[in-house]
């Protein structure tokens, strides 16, 4: 086995054990005997849980960047690519809500998420060919992540099986981005880019947005 593949096997485990006992009960030794997996060799791999979710987020990040839509409006790709990470959660749906719950009781922890967050719509506006750099980058991964939060929000409440819902509370979360933008921008032409814009700026630079690990 693969140290990639021994890797997303153990954050699998992790992410199952969480679903079916809560997250407090998750630690690499805990996910790696509930995966099967070798002990020695999961201590080489992952240091602390806090490895676990980063790794977590850096898979769910790339199953939204491969294959995410390059033609189109800038709305329509960013619907895309933030439904193809919804589609990431869902496939560890369980876990995910458990360390969702959890969350709010371990301060450090929610904070280190909101970092990550914020990172990964980084990459999710440049997947979609949208600049965050800068500034107005800042802005608008700030922006993105409302998007992403209300997003979330609505997958959280929907248990069906096409997630109409989750679709729709997306689609909305767009579309009031925009208004607000609209609002600050003065015109519907400059609304997109000052959310979401579309111009070449410099280039995304994600070491300058990884946030630390938790211990």
């Amino acid at each position: 086995m693969s140290k990639d593949s021994f890797a997303s096997r153990l954050v699998a485990a992790a992410f199952e054990l969480a679903g079916q006992q809560g997250w407090r009960r998750v630690s690499v030794a805990a996910a790696a005997r509930h995966g099967g997996l070798d002990l020695a060799k999961a201590r080489e791999q992952f240091a602390c849980t806090g490895m676990i979710l980063a790794r977590f987020g850096r898979d769910a990040d790339m199953h939204a960047l491969h294959g995410a839509m390059t033609e189109g409006v800038v709305r329509d790709r960013l619907f895309d690519i933030v439904m193809r990470r919804i589609d990431f959660l869902q496939q560890h749906r369980d876990g995910v809500v458990a360390l969702m719950r959890y969350a709010p009781s371990d301060p450090m922890l929610a904070v280190w998420l909101a970092r990550a967050n914020l990172a990964s719509m980084g990459w999710m506006l440049e997947g979609a060919g949208v600049s965050a750099r800068g500034v107005r980058g800042a802005l608008r991964k700030r922006g993105l992540l409302a998007v992403w939060a209300w997003t979330l929000r609505a997958w959280l409440r929907d248990d069906s099986v096409d997630l109409a819902a989750t679709m729709a509370a997306l689609d909305n979360a767009l579309m009031r981005a925009d208004q607000v933008a609209t609002q600050f921008s003065g015109t519907r032409s400059e609304s997109a880019e000052s959310m979401v814009g579309t111009e070449p700026d410099a280039p995304f630079t994600p070491d300058a947005e990884n946030p630390d690990r938790p211990g």
